[in-house]
């Protein structure tokens, strides 16, 4: 049984192949869920307007919303202060929440999992998403951004949580041999398992309460902060 009708989901396209996987499987039982081009972090313009338009989609759908976007996805410096992507999220008023996450990283694996997993090691991350639309995301970087940037990672991991590295290993390892020639060599992936119904629940459940509570008392709903990650299986 899934746990979020009456919600309409905005996510980064980066996170679809995770969030689909959770709606294939009937846990996540979102009146709809609406993505945003992947890789919009590299272009503020881009994603403000592009997740704009989304909320303003999903209230055809829902009169709640909850937004899977990282606290750090969206950061515009040439404002005072600061603008973040909570500020646009106010911006379009009503009902919206956002998870509580840096970015899709940290959504997938905690700050403690990685620092386990990385074993003292500098890492640079990636997730199911950033494998399937590398191109996209990586299309506006120089390859002096990229020689600078990989470099200073010890190795890459993929926190592949939906099976994306054995697919592409079976049915597509051209597409594994292309990735790797734009940021290295990818090294076997740390995989965080496939996603627990019963883990899951349990923290989406407690975010939507808190959000149903405040709606009952005519308040203004809080963030329903939620963490998408999963316990590490060793």
């Amino acid at each position: 049984m899934g746990t979020f009708s009456g919600f309409t989901i905005v996510s980064c396209g980066t996170l679809s192949p995770e969030l689909n996987y959770l709606s294939q499987t009937g846990f996540l039982d979102a009146d709809k869920i609406l993505y945003t081009i992947p890789g919009l972090h590299e272009n503020k313009n881009e994603l403000q307007h592009h997740l704009a338009r989304q909320l303003a989609r999903a209230r055809r759908y829902s009169r709640r919303v909850i937004v899977v976007y990282g606290e750090k996805c969206y950061i515009d410096m040439s404002t005072e202060p600061p603008q973040l992507v909570d500020d646009l999220i106010v911006a379009q008023g009503g009902c919206i929440s956002r998870v509580r996450a840096a970015n899709c990283i940290d959504m997938l694996a905690s700050t403690d999992q990685r620092e386990k997993i990385s074993n003292g090691e500098k890492v640079y991350w990636l997730t199911a998403g950033w494998l399937k639309y590398w191109k996209r995301i990586f299309k506006d970087w120089a390859i002096g951004k990229a020689n600078e940037t990989f470099p200073q990672n010890d190795k890459a991991i993929l926190l592949d949580a939906v099976g994306i590295y054995d697919e592409y290993v079976t049915n597509s390892p051209h597409k594994l041999l292309e990735f790797s020639e734009r940021p290295g060599s990818i090294p076997p992936p740390r995989r965080i398992g496939s996603y627990s119904k019963r883990d899951k629940r349990g923290k989406l459940l407690s975010a939507k309460q808190r959000d149903s509570n405040a709606h009952t008392r005519g308040q203004r709903s809080p963030r329903p902060y939620i963490r998408l990650h999963q316990e590490a299986q060793t």
